[in-house]
């Protein structure tokens, strides 16, 4: 599976898809781009006259990137439009404000992917090669319940 097909199965649109590239992909991680357009709603009010990126957009960054794209990947023959992507845990630190208009990489390592539930060991970059943010988040893959029945049948 090549980045265009994953990039492809993604469940978000914009303004919710927090993912521009995958620039590699493999068993065990991903890395990818993405970059915040100056125009996107929450810079309207997050932090008057000194926009910055929130916190929670810069997880939901790492998440699409870092656990969500790798689940596709590792989930490729059995993903598709029934499938469930659900967000675990996260365990962020956030060094560095994400500026409008930065282009930010999430470098993404997988750290186990079992009975469904992938956790990743993620840092985010700046254009500048520095840490942003750094962390762990985790997930659970799996079919819908109706697929699970009817697999059962």
């Amino acid at each position: 599976m090549n980045s265009k097909e994953i990039l492809s199965q993604l469940p978000y649109t914009k303004p919710f898809l927090f993912v521009d590239d995958i620039s590699r992909i493999d068993e065990n991680g991903v890395e990818g781009t993405y970059t915040f357009d100056e125009n996107l709603d929450f810079y309207k009010g997050h932090f008057k006259d000194n926009p910055i990126t929130p916190g929670v957009i810069l997880t939901e960054v790492m998440a699409q990137i870092g656990l969500v794209c790798l689940g596709i990947f590792l989930v490729n023959d059995v993903f598709n439009k029934n499938t469930s992507i659900a967000l675990t845990s996260t365990d962020i630190e956030f060094l560095k404000p994400v500026y409008p208009n930065e282009k930010v990489t999430v470098i993404s390592e997988k750290v186990y992917f079992r009975f469904g539930k992938l956790k990743c060991k993620v840092q985010m970059k700046n254009q500048k090669g520095e840490s942003v943010c750094t962390g762990t988040i985790a997930g659970i893959l799996r079919s819908s319940a109706k697929e699970d029945r009817t697999a059962l049948e």
